[in-house]
């Protein structure tokens, strides 16, 4: 029997990571296929999700699958593991929908995500799909198959966040509401649809125990982000500070599901600042710090050096926080006040040796070419990084991602922007980040490919990484900082 949905998440690691894809980088479920699956079963519909990244498809592979199972809609699901994610990962979407109308000319496609949200009408015009969705999804892609199958009298125009073409021309509906009741609409609980002994932990996550990446998961306790960071583009498909939160008892419950049916004890949380109200961060860590596994679990989150509080830094670990993931982004106080991060670098120091004191390792991030950066103060973020020493540190070029406030500035000022989607992946053979005031693209992303290199090389780091976590991982890290990364922009 035909099925009524089927949810693709397209992949593509060899073009986004190159070889570091094939084992340092982490599998991760497909958050919004979850979400999406979750609200179309619960209204009726049959749905099935092919994680072709999981399952390491190649685009033949999957255009035969839609072939077999013939489902009334394709819903291309372009969403990544983070924000910036959504747009790198249109090139394997674009390749999978080609491939896919080759096979099945008919077979109606609507591609959905944060790239999607962000230019609706483009991703309408260029890529082999029939729809677009111009908001987050499920409620657009469940009216769409209502429609499709004729279980109501509405028609294409009443579909709200659909982009469809009439006449030749692409027509954007009126926008879908967000959806509110989080616990009961999207609730993602579909495990059982996705390929579980396939998903793997970042290595970085488990320094000290690099067995333990799998069993994997991530789940998300809340979605979107109240702030406006320059770089980021996290609001395309929700609109500005538009924050919902699920209630820390259908997270605790979700993380309990997946201890005792699938045996996840690693855990990612997907939120973009996890770390943030107050009275939801302590609800769940609380919940979690009562179960009598706690001990066993090794979750990493995102946080801001202006919300982690120090008194709230033991609940965290006593959750299973083992992780927190800070956005120190510059050296410079200059380029982070441009950036919108306005925190002193005391206040960096001081949170950093914090977090390190209540038995939690701190992930750096720091990017290089943000608009006032030249290579002064690109030296002087990467002098930080070495000098806060963190467990690990990620090091990105400043990119114009669609749904930015750069990607609205780098059109406006005529910037050279990626030829391709994939040049917008910080790992991809034709990166090509933006230039700044001072320095040219390729500027900063060789600055960034050296950082990468001269952190974790440095003596004082791998002394450290030693000390905290053993020999082996020492040796592993050593290793994987002999993987360079080849460039088409200045090799």
């Amino acid at each position: 029997m035909a099925i009524d949905l089927l949810l693709i998440n397209p992949g593509g690691r060899e073009k986004i990571y190159q070889q570091l894809g094939g084992d340092l980088t982490a599998i991760e479920p497909p958050l919004w296929c979850r979400l999406i699956a979750g609200y179309v079963l619960d209204r009726g519909f049959t749905v099935e999700i092919l994680d072709s990244e999981a399952e390491n498809m190649g685009v033949d592979a999957v255009a035969a699958e839609v072939k077999r199972l013939a489902p009334r809609l394709v819903g291309m699901i372009v969403f990544g593991h983070q924000p910036s994610a959504s747009t790198q990962q249109m090139a394997a979407a674009s390749e999978a929908s080609k491939a896919i109308k080759a096979l099945c000319p008919e077979q109606p496609i609507i591609i959905a995500g944060g790239h999607v949200a962000a230019l609706p009408e483009r991703t309408l015009d260029e890529e082999a799909v029939d729809y677009a969705c111009a908001g987050e999804g499920p409620v657009t892609i469940h009216r769409l198959l209502e429609v499709l199958s004729k279980q109501t009298e509405d028609v294409l125009s009443d579909v709200e966040g659909l982009v469809w073409r009439a006449g030749g021309q692409a027509r954007v509906n009126s926008p879908a509401p967000l959806i509110n009741d989080m616990d009961a609409d999207l609730h993602g609980n579909v495990w059982h649809l996705l390929p579980m002994d396939r998903y793997r932990a970042h290595n970085w996550q488990c320094f000290g125990d690099l067995g333990a990446r799998q069993p994997y998961a991530s789940i998300y306790t809340s979605l979107g982000c109240p702030f406006r960071c320059s770089f980021c583009c996290i609001n395309a498909p929700f609109g500005t500070n538009r924050y919902r939160m699920r209630s820390p008892e259908a997270v605790v419950a979700e993380i309990d599901l997946l201890y005792r049916e699938y045996g996840v004890k690693t855990f990612k949380i997907i939120d973009e600042m996890f770390v943030l109200n107050d009275r939801h961060v302590n609800g769940i860590c609380e919940g979690l710090a009562a179960k009598p596994y706690a001990g066993e679990l090794n979750i990493w989150a995102y946080a801001r050096v202006d919300t982690v509080k120090e008194d709230q830094l033991a609940i965290l670990r006593a959750a299973g926080l083992r992780w927190l993931a800070l956005g120190i982004e510059s050296g410079s106080a200059h380029v982070r006040d441009g950036a919108e991060k306005s925190f002193d670098q005391d206040d960096i120091r001081e949170i950093v040796r914090q977090i390190q004191s209540a038995g939690i390792s701190v992930i750096g991030n720091y990017i290089f070419g943000l608009p006032d950066d030249d290579q002064t103060t690109m030296r002087q973020t990467l002098d930080l990084a070495k000098e806060l020493n963190c467990e690990f540190a990620n090091f990105y070029s400043a990119m114009a991602y669609p749904g930015s406030p750069l990607y609205t500035m780098a059109v406006e000022k005529d910037w050279d922007l990626p030829e391709s989607w994939s040049g917008f992946s910080q790992h991809s053979l034709d990166c090509r980040p933006l230039p700044t005031e001072h320095i040219s693209a390729a500027e900063v992303l060789r600055f960034r490919d050296d950082a990468f290199h001269e952190y974790f090389a440095n003596k004082r780091y791998l002394d450290m990484a030693t000390q905290k976590f053993g020999v082996e991982t020492r040796q592993h890290i050593e290793q994987m900082s002999q993987a360079r990364l080849e460039r088409t922009l200045y090799s």
